[in-house]
C-alpha cells in the first residue's frame, strides 16, 4: 500500500451515471489486475474504494458509478485537481491460476478491473473470452475497448435492448473456457458459481472503512476461515467462497 497525491488529466461520464477518471502519479504500488484505491474526498470523512480499470508507469484509470453524495462529489472534480489516494489494495487477479482459454464475466461497473486483466493475460499468451452484462444499452460501456483488443466479446442486456436478452449467465452458452474471473453484484456471482464448474475467481463488494484490514469491518466467512475482503480480497477463490443464505 502507498499513499499518494494524484493530478487528475481527465474525469468524463461515460453513462448517465458512470464517469472515467485518468489520473497521473506514482503506481508502483499496483502490482495485480483486480486492486483498488481507496480515495479521500473533501468533506467525506471515510474514503471511497475504486477498483482500478488499467494503469501504467504514468498514471491509472478509474471507472466508477455515482451512487450516493461521495462519488457525486467526486464526478464533479476537474482536470487539474488533485486526489489523495491509498494504492495497490487488495490481492487482485492471479494469472497463474487462469487456465489457457480464460472467461472474464462482468455485470456493471464490476466490468472495469476486468480490462486490464484482459490485458495482462493477452500479454501472457492466454487471449480470454469477454461476457458483459447490463440492465439496458443506455448502461453499456467499455465493451468497445475490449473488442479493440481483439477479443470475443458478449455482451447481454436485462431488457434485451442490446446483445442477448438475460443476464450474464444467459450469455455462457456456446462459450469455450477453462478458468473463469467474475466481478459484479453478489447475485450475479452466485449465480456464475452455480452454473460453472471451472476454477474461477470471483471478485467481491463490501463496504469498507480502512481499505488495508485494519479495521475489520469488511470481514466475511469463507470455508477457509475469517477473510478481510479489503485485504484478503477482494478476490476470492471458487473453492473459500461461502454463500450466505
Amino acid at each position: 500500500m502507498k499513499q499518494g497525491i494524484y493530478t487528475i488529466t481527465a474525469n468524463r461520464p461515460l453513462t448517465d451515471t458512470v464517469y472515467r477518471m485518468e489520473l497521473s502519479g506514482d503506481t508502483s504500488a499496483l502490482t495485480r489486475p483486480g486492486q483498488f484505491v481507496n480515495a479521500a474526498l473533501p468533506g467525506f470523512y471515510l474514503r471511497r474504494p475504486v477498483s482500478v480499470c488499467d494503469w501504467d508507469e504514468n498514471g491509472m484509470t478509474l471507472i466508477y458509478k455515482i451512487v450516493g453524495q461521495g462519488t457525486k462529489t467526486m464526478a464533479a472534480l476537474s482536470s487539474g485537481e488533485k486526489l489523495d489516494l491509498l494504492t495497490g489494495l487488495g490481492n487482485g487477479f492471479s494469472l497463474e491460476a487462469c487456465g489457457e482459454k480464460p472467461l472474464l464475466a462482468g455485470g456493471g461497473v464490476g466490468a472495469p478491473p476486468l480490462y486490464g486483466l484482459a490485458k495482462a493475460l493477452l500479454k501472457a499468451g492466454k487471449p480470454p473470452t469477454i461476457l458483459l452484462g447490463f440492465n439496458t444499452a443506455r448502461e453499456v460501456f467499455l465493451a468497445e475497448s475490449f473488442a479493440t483488443l481483439g477479443l470475443q466479446t458478449v455482451l447481454t442486456t436485462a431488457d434485451g435492448s442490446l446483445g442477448i436478452k438475460g443476464l450474464v449467465t444467459d450469455g455462457l452458452r456456446g462459450l469455450d473456457f477453462d478458468s473463469l474471473c467474475a466481478c459484479g453484484p453478489e447475485p450475479m456471482l452466485k449465480a456464475l458459481w452455480q452454473v460453472t464448474s471451472v476454477p474461477g475467481q470471483y471478485s467481491f463488494e463490501a463496504r469498507m472503512a480502512c481499505g488495508f484490514g485494519a479495521c475489520m469491518g469488511c470481514s466475511c466467512e469463507t470455508l477457509t476461515g475469517s477473510k478481510r475482503i479489503c485485504k484478503d480480497g477482494p478476490v476470492l477463490t471458487r473453492e473459500e467462497i461461502q454463500w450466505q443464505t
